[in-house]
């Protein structure tokens, strides 16, 4: 079946939310619907074969502007300043905003990634864990909940799994599903 016009709310999607959530899963499948480029805010904030290692801040700026104008996108990452910087490009901002516990127990489930060492993997879920008790910290509940309600386009805050999933389904009507 051949897929149809993109709905002009999903030409630019930014998606956000804590670590585990579900933004790159959730990426893909708005991606593949609507055959726009994924852009990964985790590739660009970190220096390539080095994770852990972050890109120079204004190369790295310069890459999140750069792919921010572009006519379509699925943008998707935890980066509050990246996604502050992109919001008056973004058609739709979507916020996952699941309890830290289901956070940690998806990132735990896919493993440590990209060379991460076990120190760093148990790095990564103290902070998922403290997600909404930092404070003045663009990678936050706080600075999210700040970039949510400030954003005046389409938006969806999916505060569930199974939000998340009907949210794709949505996007990606059954009778599509179901013929592929």
């Amino acid at each position: 079946m051949e897929i149809s016009k993109t709905p002009a709310a999903f030409d630019r999607t930014l998606i956000m939310g804590n670590g585990g959530t579900g933004k790159t899963w959730l990426a893909r499948r708005l991606a593949e619907r609507f055959q726009h480029p994924v852009v990964h805010l985790d590739d660009i904030h970190w220096e390539p074969g080095y994770y852990g290692v972050a890109r120079d801040k204004t190369a790295r700026n310069e890459m999140v502007k750069s792919a921010a104008q572009q006519s379509w996108w699925i943008m998707e990452g935890v980066y509050g300043e990246l996604a502050n910087m992109v919001l008056d490009r973004a058609t739709t901002l979507v916020w996952i905003d699941l309890p830290e516990d289901e956070c940690i127990a998806n990132i735990e489930q896919r493993g440590a990634q990209g060379g991460e060492s076990k120190t760093s993997f148990d790095g990564l879920l103290r902070w998922v864990a403290e997600y909404r008790m930092r404070t003045n910290n663009w990678n936050s509940f706080e600075a999210h909940a700040r970039l949510f309600a400030g954003f005046a386009g389409r938006k969806a805050l999916l505060s569930s799994r199974i939000a998340v999933s009907r949210f794709a389904e949505i996007a990606i009507p059954r009778q599509e599903v179901s013929s592929r």
